[in-house]
């Protein structure tokens, strides 16, 4: 009899109660459950771990370069970060709200950490997320003559942008780029970091109306924060005092010897 309900539930899919059920009913036995107790017991195991399973896909599929959760944010190094306004994001209400986040400041004061920590937090909430960069977004909306194969920039809860800024995009590309978050707009969610002001997103996209159309579509509903401070990822050298590249650089450029 065992094996044949084994055989059902595995019929169902039901696969992780088919898995638990000689041990369940083994645990069940020994406590005196009852049949509802001993079912709600192998019922919660199926569903948790569809959970688990569920969780672990999406976060496969969000495409993160690193997960660091909000919880490793080094808060007293960056300025700029308001720490209860980042927890009230955590919150997951701009996403029900389809606000967009915008995290603005130079390299390495924790804009893409900040980004994966809100994505994770998004994830485990139960939506899917999917993280990119403006250069490879730009590469492939390049050669894309609709959006019909850029589903995956629309059908997310969460799009994350990372790196806006970091080199101008094409005429085609940034046309595609403006469909995308006017396609987004008040209908997903979209996070996206930038190492450039917004008044110099005009020269970024080529056309300063275009550029002006994406900002007003992204800030309508929108949270931005500036971030200053040194790089993250040169904090440890300087408190051991060794000079960053960019600091030899620019002494080089003065004339200074370097020993």
């Amino acid at each position: 009899m065992l094996e044949k309900v084994e055989s059902t539930l595995d019929e169902l899919g039901l696969h992780t109660m088919s898995e638990l059920l000689s041990s369940q009913c083994e645990q069940s036995l020994a406590k005196e459950h009852s049949y509802l107790e001993f079912l709600e017991a192998l019922l919660t195991e199926e569903i948790e771990e569809r959970k688990r399973r569920s969780f672990e896909i999406r976060m496969k599929t969000a495409s993160f370069p690193f997960k660091k959760t909000l919880d490793e944010f080094d808060f007293s190094w960056a300025k700029g970060v308001d720490r209860r306004v980042i927890t009230e994001l955590a919150g997951l209400g701009f996403i029900h709200s389809a606000t967009n986040v915008c995290l603005l400041g130079p390299p390495g004061v924790g804009k893409t950490h900040l980004s994966v920590g809100l994505g994770i937090e998004a994830i485990v909430g139960g939506n899917v997320v999917y993280f990119t960069t403006m250069a490879k977004m730009a590469n492939e909306l390049g050669g894309l003559n609709s959006l019909r194969r850029a589903r995956k920039y629309l059908s997310p809860k969460v799009l994350i942008i990372d790196e806006i800024g970091y080199r101008p995009i094409d005429a085609k590309a940034a046309v595609h780029f403006f469909e995308i978050v006017s396609e987004r707009y008040e209908s997903g969610s979209i996070i996206c970091s930038s190492n450039k002001g917004f008044q110099e997103w005009g020269s970024l996209f080529g056309d300063s109306v275009l550029a002006t159309a994406i900002l007003d579509r992204l800030l309508h509903h929108g949270v931005v924060m500036n971030i200053k401070g040194d790089s993250y990822r040169l904090k440890d050298r300087k408190r051991q005092g060794i000079a960053s590249h960019l600091e030899v650089a620019q002494a080089y450029e003065k004339g200074a010897t370097i020993e």
